[in-house]
């Protein structure tokens, strides 16, 4: 029998905890009224919700009111999901010029001191920390948006998950946490993925949440340690943290014998995930509002466009929230798939896996990402020959082209067929970036080199590396 979810329609966890005494599968809800709302009911309420949240920032968020002032935009005007499309976009520029040590104060914070429960930073890879101030309320709102990942992909009471992320000033693991809370999940918060193998062994866990390479690097140790990774408890793996080829999620099935899941989130509060169908990740759009927006345009593009993702905080009636974004650039680009219904019964949009535009190069005119070269170290015929690892240096050269060097972790690099490597790698990038196939001897050149275990670059570096490097 079906219990109702721990959480109310303004987004809040409000029944007691350990109410579901059964195990949930794959199939069944977090709040199956919420993530089953029809279209039309759906995008009532969000317009309902972006209402409330333009008059909520013009009486709490400094940065806003002075924002409206400035823009000469009445918020009363603001009703409607078209409504907002008309509005400005910010960026994380916006707020680093509106916060310490660029403001006397936090002009983003949209409570007083009294009602933030926690303080949180972007991990600053691209500039100064942004600060996000969390209220209790958000914190739920958070842990709602992950729960419902967690149930859409077979997780329910019962269910124990490590954690192999940082617990610190982002919010991912917090996130994860609260939200198992709420669904009877026991969670085992190891912070990475380089624990001894008694933890799988004693505690038997049923999942695991961890970015593809940690993923890897653990399936590498438990096999150094005599433990096939395919004969642990495990039922499946939750990547999460970063954008990841397709090929390399299929390996890394692979390896464990187990289905993997993405999820996509952020510190502003996106939380996306995938459900049992694994055919994009469903957006909450009740809790967050997302537009796909073209910055050469200067405007927002139809579904089935690419794209950077611009969020909305989406706060229920009569809710509070510490920071609240409207029409934040979160410079990563996506792609709406669908609106239409998911054969997993929900109903809220899906987009395709977000790519980190901090992740893109150009070459020669051509937008190169970082999973554009994953894509080609994880051909399938490869994995005989290397652990996965890679690293990636753009060079400048004297004639005015370009050098890609694709550095490649293999486990015996006198015995590899590099010619074979290298011609499945330029296949593989040259099908999705067709526009550089011309130049390709002439202004551009592809290097490979292949180094031992823990020779490349990036295994002297501490925390998450960059894979594409641009050393022009």
């Amino acid at each position: 029998m079906y219990h109702a979810p721990m959480i109310d329609r303004e987004g809040r966890i409000y029944s007691s905890l350990g109410q579901n005494n059964h195990r949930m599968s794959s199939g069944a809800f977090f709040d199956r009224h919420m993530e089953t709302l029809p279209r039309d009911e759906l995008d009532s309420l969000v317009d309902e919700r972006i209402r409330y949240t333009v008059e909520y920032a013009n009486e709490h968020s400094p940065f806003y009111r002075k924002w409206f002032r400035e823009h000469h935009i009445r918020p009363q005007d603001v009703r409607c999901h078209d409504d907002l499309a008309q509005l400005p976009v910010i960026s994380g520029k916006t707020i680093r010029e509106n916060q310490p040590p660029l403001t006397d104060t936090f002009l983003f914070r949209s409570v007083p001191w009294e009602e933030i429960f926690t303080v949180h930073e972007t991990s600053g890879t691209s500039g100064t920390p942004k600060s996000f101030f969390l209220t209790w309320d958000d914190w739920e709102r958070y842990a709602a948006k992950y729960a419902r990942i967690f149930v859409s992909q077979g997780f329910g009471k019962g269910d124990r998950v490590v954690i192999c992320a940082s617990y610190g000033m982002n919010v991912g693991a917090n996130t994860m946490t609260l939200a198992a809370r709420g669904i009877g999940m026991t969670i085992i918060p190891t912070g990475k993925c380089t624990f001894p193998h008694r933890i799988l062994e004693s505690y038997r866990p049923t999942g695991i949440v961890g970015s593809v390479f940690k993923l890897l690097r653990l399936a590498r140790q438990l096999s150094a340690e005599g433990q096939d990774p395919r004969d642990t408890s495990l039922e499946r793996l939750i990547v999460g943290g970063e954008s990841f080829a397709e090929e390399s999620r299929a390996y890394l099935a692979e390896v464990w014998d187990r289905e993997v899941f993405n999820t996509y989130g952020s510190t502003e509060g996106t939380m996306c995930g995938e459900c049992s169908e694994r055919s994009g990740l469903h957006v909450p759009e009740d809790l967050v509002h997302l537009d796909v927006y073209d910055p050469a345009m200067g405007g927002f593009v139809p579904d089935g466009e690419c794209g950077r993702a611009v969020l909305t905080t989406l706060i229920p009636h009569e809710g509070r929230c510490g920071t609240l974004l409207i029409n934040y650039d979160t410079e990563d680009t996506t792609v709406v798939l669908t609106r239409s219904p998911c054969a997993c019964g929900r109903t809220h949009m899906k987009i395709y896996t977000p790519q980190r535009e901090a992740e893109t190069l150009w070459i020669l005119g051509i937008p190169v990402n970082r999973v554009d070269i994953e894509r080609g170290v994880f051909q399938p015929e490869h994995m005989e020959y290397l652990t996965g690892e890679y690293e990636a240096f753009v060079y400048p050269e004297k004639d005015g082209g370009v050098t890609l060097q694709v550095n490649m972790e293999a486990l015996n690099p006198g015995d590899l067929p590099r010619e074979d490597i290298g011609e499945r790698f330029l296949a593989s990038f040259l099908r999705i970036k067709p526009g550089l196939a011309p130049e390709l001897s002439k202004d551009f050149q592809i290097h490979f080199h292949f180094t031992t275990p823990g020779g490349l670059e990036l295994s002297r570096v501490k925390g998450r590396p960059k894979r594409l490097v641009d050393r022009r």
